[in-house]
């Protein structure tokens, strides 16, 4: 029996299968707003039999964006097109989720196909903002160092967000904390050398993940899902480490967090990272073994590599994110190659 196609219950939803669609930047909207493409590039992937299916990183505040490409959740006026994609989803039968994100120091950046390096202000950019002032690459400028009065903040539009999500009509949140955005980066020494309660030890460097998670959970609905996207490594001598994400899952577990999306990198420029066919899979594994659900991205491109990892139970579900842009179908094709009988 496959077990790529067995359904997963986690709180008040049921994924008919363990296929999720990864969150990916589209670099299409405009003030944060979604428009057709979203609705198209979202729920098409669900027609095509994903079960779950997360929307890009969504910002938070408009300077929590990485290019002003991104869409956000800042406002109430955002709600509607969000909505709009949410029902569509789940008139397919898949499951709607929600990124919740701030890129910190690596906001403000230009999209992609115009280069993708950051922006000054003169130029529709914005001061970013970070737990120090180290930019993520040499030569960019500074970014602000958050005192108290704007960690507040972060935490208060983190919150907001999940509210206006929760009106949206969303199953599922996950915070991002990966990839080298702001609260990556206050986990990682390499990025976050403070000084105060934020910096410092294992404890004081997570306590703001820790105070998000607080935060959003007092207004999302207990029953609905809980998600947190780590990167378990940092790839880099001194950063953060492996063992830190378990000792981490175990404090998100106690949480109430549902589910560890495992990555990794994204914080240090140019780290070597062995990339490969499911490098990042042990560390879902290793993070699975404190009994918390897990989620295991990067490469996995086949039916029978997803199949396997489950059947060696390394992962809960399977995000795939590069296969699902080349085949928005590709579960449906997936079932006909594992000879399961899909509607």
């Amino acid at each position: 029996m496959s077990k790529l196609f067995s359904t997963l219950i986690i709180k008040n939803i049921t994924l008919k299968n363990r296929i999720v669609m990864s969150p990916m930047c589209q670099y299409k909207a405009i003030d944060g707003f979604t428009n057709d493409w979203h609705m198209v590039h979202l729920g098409s992937r669900a027609v095509g039999g994903t079960g779950l299916i997360i929307t890009e990183a969504t910002a938070v505040s408009p300077e929590g964006r990485i290019t002003p490409g991104d869409i956000g959740l800042w406002n109430d006026e955002h709600i509607h097109g969000l909505s709009r994609i949410v029902n569509f989803i789940h008139l397919q039968g898949a499951i709607a989720g929600i990124q919740l994100a701030h890129a910190g120091r690596k906001a403000s950046c230009a999209v992609p196909q115009e280069d993708g390096k950051q922006l000054d202000e003169k130029h529709g950019g914005w001061q970013t903002v970070a737990p120090g002032d180290i930019p993520f690459i040499a030569g960019d400028r500074a970014p602000e160092s958050l005192n108290k009065e704007g960690i507040c903040k972060v935490i208060s539009d983190f919150k907001a967000a999940a509210g206006r999500a929760r009106v949206a009509g969303f199953k599922v949140v996950e915070i991002h904390s990966a990839h080298g955005y702001l609260l990556h980066e206050f986990l990682s020494p390499l990025s976050n050398q403070r000084t105060d309660e934020y910096g410092g030890s294992f404890e004081n460097r997570t306590r703001l993940l820790q105070q998000v998670i607080d935060a959003v959970k007092s207004v999302w609905p207990a029953e609905n899902p809980l998600f947190v996207r780590i990167s378990a490594t940092d790839w880099t001598e001194g950063g953060w480490t492996m063992e830190e994400s378990v000792k981490l899952a175990y404090k998100l577990k106690d949480m109430g967090v549902d589910l560890i999306d495992c990555s990794s990198g994204g914080n240090v420029y140019n780290a070597k990272i062995p990339v490969g066919p499911g490098y990042q899979v042990p560390f879902s594994e290793a993070v699975r073994k404190i009994g918390i659900l897990t989620g295991t991205v990067g490469f996995i491109t086949t039916a029978r590599q997803a199949e396997s990892i489950l059947q060696e139970e390394k992962a809960d579900l399977v995000f795939l994110a590069r296969e699902l842009l080349r085949s928005p179908y590709f579960p449906l094709l997936a079932a006909w190659e594992l000879g399961v009988d899909v509607t």
